[in-house]
């Protein structure tokens, strides 16, 4: 028996789009000589799909898609995620579903017992625990056929669920398992799906096909990586990283084991892989091509449009240097040489005569009060207003270049520097923002040495730098990370060695500043807690404030 993983990127609503990819790969892997051929979780309709579950026309639409899919099955079984609904009028109208194919016959329908609700997850919202778990047979073989999340409750410390769904389907004596998945990426995920994986595997006795999607859904990355794992506990293979793929294996060779084929794992390449990814899938799905972004002279604009560039193309990228009387010369410089590298457009245009314009009207308010705050949210709020006239006037997309540390503490203007259609480094803390810089020209890209060392700087009053405002990087993002990532309070972090004084400071900075970041743009998610659907908190909240 040879079966085939089809890694495909799949579009969310595109049920036509999704299934013209699924019947190419139908036909390849027949081609092929695939007995079998997986695709993920809920290809029919794309991952996540959200409240496009709540209307009739969808669903109706992914059941036409079955039947397709249905009629297409001749000589080749397919396995592939759809919601179905629930003939029962109790419980959710949904389930989450797995359906095999063959010969135009349904051989069977596995739902999902294991619905998340946690970090970007929202399953229980829309679909009903499968209660019922039996396998399906196929030319002499018995298949487990399980979806994502099902596969997760084993090898745990302290489980989420009360069941392991394979438990249940054990006493059947499977021969091997399918599972069909939406994992999303972030930076360390890989290992831990592979440890998942092994620990199903270890304990089952059996091997494992795990099919796993590729591309961005708007804030979510899919990264691939489907894998094949002997029963021995080996990756027999694993699917690239960021590439749709179909491969095809013979189920006798999977048995037999012995082979280990595992993709590497660099932290900050996988990182650039998935920005560039999600960059290209947002303008690609939303049929945009065309990218514009403030360009400063600073690391994090940099780094923006160098995978901007690398995402969308050269000519489809195009830059303004929007100088204003705080500004040195040589960031200009930087901003005008890294153009000037990439090959792109830049135009530059100087601010002063627009703040001016806004000091000159404010003045009568304003006067005898010193400068402040409110004159630097100006200057932010006039280049905001060029980067979106510019966008309107030509249909190019603003990208929006804050980092994660800034983001978390509220140092970013609304409606200036926090405007954009998609938060390309929201995710990444700054200390990271500085590593892709050097992969970045390791790999070619031409970043001026000089954005990279100089200390970081808004400009937007004489001679300032974040320092002024922040601890150093080096202090703030490992902090951050332990209280956004790994949840640690107050207490928790001055126990570790962090600064009391500072631990107030950036705790309190963070929690009053989550009504930026509900107005912020939706961030490319890297790591394992990113702003956005993932990190829900109160705006008006009184713990750690």
């Amino acid at each position: 028996m040879k079966i085939a993983i089809a890694q495909l990127d799949y579009h969310i609503g595109n049920i036509e789009g999704n299934l013209k990819k699924m019947l190419e790969a139908v036909s390849a892997a027949r081609e092929q000589g695939a007995d079998i051929v997986c695709f993920g979780e809920l290809a029919v309709c794309g991952y996540p799909p959200r409240d496009f579950l709540e209307f009739e026309d969808f669903i109706d639409q992914c059941n036409q898609s079955i039947e397709s899919l249905r009629q297409a099955s001749k000589g080749i079984a397919i396995a592939v995620g759809a919601p179905t609904r629930n003939p029962v009028r109790a419980g959710k109208d949904l389930y989450n579903s797995a359906y095999f194919l063959f010969e135009g016959e349904v051989l069977g329908i596995q739902h999902k017992a294991l619905l998340p609700t946690y970090d970007i997850f929202d399953e229980y919202r829309y679909f009903e625990p499968a209660k019922k778990f039996q396998t399906v047979s196929f030319k002499g073989k018995k298949i487990a056929l399980s979806i994502c999340e099902d596969i997760w409750n084993v090898g745990n410390e302290n489980p989420l669920y009360t069941v392991c769904p394979l438990d249940e389907m054990m006493w059947e004596r499977p021969d091997f398992i399918l599972n069909l998945s939406a994992s999303p990426f972030s930076y360390d995920h890989a290992e831990w799906r592979i440890h998942t994986v092994r620990v199903n595997v270890n304990q089952y006795r059996i091997p494992m096909f795990y099919t796993n999607g590729v591309g961005a859904q708007t804030d979510i990355i899919f990264d691939g990586g489907s894998l094949v794992m002997s029963g021995d506990g080996k990756v027999f293979d694993e699917m690239p990283y960021f590439e749709e793929g179909l491969r095809v294996y013979d189920l006798e060779e999977v048995l037999a084991g012995g082979r280990s084929n595992e993709q590497p794992k660099d932290k900050i390449k996988m990182i650039h892989d998935a920005l560039v990814m999600g960059i290209r899938d947002y303008f690609r799905k939303l049929g945009f091509s065309k990218a514009i972004i403030g360009l400063s002279g600073g690391i994090d604009s940099a780094v923006t449009t160098v995978l901007a560039v690398r995402a969308l193309g050269k000519e489809n990228v195009r830059v303004l240097l929007m100088p204003s009387q705080f500004s040195t010369g040589h960031s200009v410089d930087d901003a005008r040489v890294l153009a000037e590298n990439l090959g792109i457009q830049y135009d530059i245009i100087p601010i002063k005569p627009m703040y001016d314009a806004f000091e000159n009207t404010l003045q009568p308010l304003f006067q005898g009060m010193p400068f402040n705050v409110t004159e630097e949210n100006i200057q932010a709020r006039v280049r905001g207003i060029l980067l979106m006239a510019m966008s309107n006037k030509f249909g190019n997309i603003l990208l929006n270049t804050t980092n994660k540390s800034e983001m978390a503490v509220g140092y970013g203007t609304l409606y200036g520097d926090l405007c954009g259609g998609i938060a390309v480094l929201g995710d990444v803390y700054k200390t990271e923002v500085y590593k892709l810089a050097h992969y970045l020209n390791e790999t070619g890209a031409g970043i001026p040495e000089n954005s990279i060392i100089k200390p970081p700087s808004a400009e937007l009053r004489p001679g300032q730098k974040d320092s002024d405002s922040l601890p150093p990087y080096d202090i703030l993002d490992p902090l951050l990370f332990q209280y956004i990532e790994c949840r640690k309070g107050p207490d928790e972090l001055i126990a570790m060695g962090f600064d009391e004084a500072l631990v107030r400071r950036v705790l309190r900075l963070a929690n009053i500043n989550e009504f930026k970041r509900e107005q912020a743009p939706p961030v490319l998610r890297v790591s394992n807690k990113a702003f956005g659907m993932g990190r829900r908190l109160p705006i008006v909240g009184k713990y750690l404030s």
